[in-house]
């Protein structure tokens, strides 16, 4: 419905196409039911290695992971874990952590990005998954599309 909107705008046209190509991340981050795709253990680790191949930009990047207290968090991190890893990036797991203190880290030690294992204020059933930069805020959309390309 978006891309049928016209504007001359090439800002809305911007965000128009970035919006409609979107397959996985939604305003905040990856969010769904677990066990049902992409919560999934198989799509983690696969989210991890695109990850850390588009944030480590051949360099060998820290990437943090901190979770909330959800059972399947634990399984997502190991997942996670895995695909960085396997695309060369450091990884130093953080336990379980208020949203905030992973981002306020991922800054404050220099890390190349962080990840928080989390579906806020959703169901205990629901997990998913948020990106920081290495400046502690959101990805932007392009680095999004990039890691879903």
């Amino acid at each position: 419905m978006l891309a049928r909107m016209s504007d001359s705008s090439s800002a809305t046209s911007a965000l128009v196409a970035s919006t409609a190509t979107r397959q996985y991340f939604g305003t905040d981050g990856i969010r769904g039911r677990v066990g049902t795709w992409p919560i999934s253990a198989d799509f983690m680790l696969r989210l991890g290695h695109a990850a850390g191949t588009v944030l480590g930009r051949g360099a060998r990047g820290t990437v943090l992971i901190g979770k909330d207290t959800r059972v399947s968090g634990y399984m997502f991190e190991a997942a996670l874990e895995a695909g960085l890893v396997a695309a060369g990036c450091d990884v130093r797991l953080l336990g379980p952590l208020p949203t905030p203190a992973v981002a306020w880290l991922t800054q404050t030690l220099g890390a190349s990005a962080g990840i928080v294992i989390s579906a806020s204020h959703n169901p205990y059933d629901d997990n998913g998954v948020k990106f920081f930069g290495a400046d502690g805020e959101k990805l932007d959309d392009a680095l999004e599309l990039a890691i879903e390309a």
